[in-house]
């Protein structure tokens, strides 16, 4: 059974997949898919700001915090400041609430395609975000079945893309299968059921201890998630290496690891623009989704993980916990271009 649904928006289109692992071609309206990720993306910037201004606020007075992530926006924020006041940053712009794209981002990703976990890799999980828009890039350049999550889980589940068996990708469309319609467009959309092995995992940050390994995203969880159904997909486990590439503005030594929650994933390497770390991490990794955290409105907005917890319930007989009620942050909103 494939859990994966297309697209439900009767503007555009994604194909059937197939059983040829992916050469079939793919009807897809790419104007109205970038017009729809658009629009969603439109809901976030007032949303997410007061959220975190809010817990910021709550933090700073010294009481408790109705949010137990509440400290993480204080370092986010910090880190987005200091991007734009210097300007680390790149486009797209303003990076506050976003996994930010930075200065020398294609350098930090260069030394990642170093590594030699990465060299011995045949399938590599990378985020969608575009600071690692070139490790995408060199995953497919080098052959490498490159997987990529379909923008927020909302409208599907991972893509895959394989040079090996898709004869359309190939040196004049790789670039373009890197950005979000091209993956979209290129990509074969895979359900839980798909048996696949991800040999690394490289995973956006806005912040990273280099010492301890702890990780910050942008806040709203999807890296979790994701690493989660991998592990209940068994295409990874404690042993997979999970990398990051962030600006060296965005290594910290204040995230306090007492304070991590279970389902944050930590980072065994980070690239940056002028150097590779080894962080060592003790920080267990998730084992896979935590129900008992996960809150009803972040259930309603991810249909793949509403059809696990259906496929589950109905395996075991049982009906899964369901953590407490959250105010869900949007997704950020881009600058529209001059």
């Amino acid at each position: 059974m494939l859990l994966y649904h297309n697209y439900s928006s009767a503007s555009f289109t994604v194909a059937g997949t197939g059983s040829g692992g992916g050469e079939e071609p793919v009807a897809l309206d790419e104007s109205a898919y970038e017009a729809e990720r658009l629009r969603l993306d439109a809901l976030a910037r007032k949303s997410m700001a007061e959220a975190s201004a809010r817990e910021m606020m709550e933090a700073d007075g010294g009481g408790e915090a109705e949010d137990p992530k509440a400290w993480k926006w204080i370092i986010r924020k910090r880190v987005w400041d200091l991007m734009e006041a210097r300007n680390f940053a790149q486009n797209p712009r303003p990076v506050h609430h976003r996994i930010p794209n930075f200065v020398g981002a294609s350098t930090a990703a260069q030394k990642l395609g170093e590594l030699e976990e990465f060299q011995r890799a045949s399938c590599v999980k990378v985020n969608p975000d575009s600071p690692q828009k070139q490790v995408r890039f060199l995953t497919l350049s080098d052959g490498k079945k490159l997987l990529t999550p379909q923008p927020r889980l909302r409208t599907g589940f991972f893509s895959v893309l394989d040079p090996d068996s898709n004869t359309r990708l190939n040196p004049s469309t790789i670039l373009e299968a890197c950005t979000s319609v091209g993956a979209a467009k290129y990509g074969r959309p895979i359900g839980l059921d798909e048996k696949i092995k991800v040999d690394l995992i490289v995973i956006g940050s806005v912040a990273v201890d280099p010492t301890s390994g702890a990780r910050l995203g942008k806040g709203e969880g999807f890296a979790e998630l994701e690493y989660g159904m991998l592990r209940y997909m068994g295409a990874i486990d404690d042993s997979t290496p999970v990398v990051t590439s962030v600006h060296d503005c965005q290594l910290v030594d204040d995230i306090p690891v007492d304070k991590l929650l279970i389902h944050d994933v930590p980072v065994d390497i980070i690239c940056t623009p002028t150097r590779v770390i080894f962080t060592n991490t003790g920080i267990p990794k998730p084992q896979g989704i935590y129900w008992d955290k996960l809150s009803p409105e972040k259930l309603g907005q991810v249909r793949i993980l509403r059809e696990l917890k259906r496929r589950i319930e109905k395996e075991t007989g049982h009906k899964l916990p369901t953590g407490p009620s959250e105010k869900l942050p949007p997704t950020a909103q881009r600058k529209k271009r001059r």
